[in-house]
């Protein structure tokens, strides 16, 4: 049995804070990172319709022997710039997702990117909020919201996102976001968790708090991230690394190493600009 903790989301679905994450995954190497990470104990998946690994994420969640019901599966719609939006196209792409990873519903389906520019977002969540109610996405959301896209969304439809899955770091909480999120009962989920390998793990506060606890500096800041209460989805192909991930559950940060590590928040970005990202 899992020993992560759980979520309750707006809408009453229960979701471990805990997951595991194949960005970057290729499929043919996914099958066997989720499997592992299903063995270590993990019950959610996040991956997307861009990863192009939902055929290999599904072959492990249907040969895992583990309850679909204890799973938690994540994945997104890629609203490219190919099209504009309608509720058919959207509706086609879900058809297209749940028959790559071979399963008949998934516990969160969240739109990718806002595209501000294209200004199509709202018709989209307007039919996520059909797949919801056809019980296919057991929850709906979005990825890569700020304000003003989440207060429009709501404003149209009524309807307000389970989740919002941004990229959350140390160096990049996101405190006013956060804010927003609890205020309106959106759940915080962060991508990139670890800040994608780019020197968070070498910093010197990082590092002294691991040390303190015995733990890796990883550990350090996905232990932050749960008592923050966000959710996080850590991303690793490694065995060792992945049940590593995991053990983040026997010890407890102090409010000095709270303090501390909020201090190395410079609103760095790793990835784009939601404001101003297109493809």
């Amino acid at each position: 049995m899992s020993k992560v903790p759980s979520i309750t989301l707006n809408n009453g679905v229960e979701m471990p804070q805990l997951g595991y994450g194949v960005w970057q995954v290729p499929d043919d190497e996914a099958a066997q990172a989720v499997t592992t990470a299903i063995e270590t104990g993990y019950r959610s998946i996040d991956t997307a319709a861009i990863y192009e690994n939902e055929v290999g994420t599904g072959k492990a969640i249907t040969a895992s022997g583990v309850a679909r019901e204890e799973l938690f599966v994540t994945t997104k719609l890629w609203n490219n710039a190919s099209e504009t939006w309608t509720r058919d196209g959207v509706l086609r792409e879900f058809d297209a997702s749940l028959a790559k990873l071979g399963l008949d519903y998934v516990d969160l389906y969240l739109i990718h990117w806002p595209r501000a520019m294209r200004d199509d977002y709202v018709a989209i969540w307007k039919a996520f909020g059909e797949l919801a109610q056809s019980g296919r996405a057991k929850a709906i959301g979005v990825s890569n919201f700020k304000e003003p896209q989440l207060r429009r969304i709501i404003d149209e439809s009524g309807v307000v996102p389970a989740v919002n899955q941004v990229e959350l770091h140390p160096q990049l909480a996101q405190p006013e976001l956060r804010a927003f999120h609890a205020e309106h009962g959106i759940a915080t989920e962060a991508w990139s968790p670890l800040g994608q390998g780019k020197g968070l793990l070498e910093v010197p506060t990082i590092v002294a708090i691991a040390q303190k606890y015995g733990k890796t500096a990883a550990q350090v800041v996905l232990r932050w991230h749960v008592q923050l209460g966000t959710i996080a989805i850590p991303k690793s192909v490694t065995p060792s690394r992945i049940a590593e991930n995991f053990d983040v559950f026997g010890f407890e940060l102090d409010a000095e190493d709270i303090a501390a590590i909020a201090a190395l928040d410079e609103a760095k970005r790793l990835g784009p600009d939601p404001e101003d990202f297109d493809f």
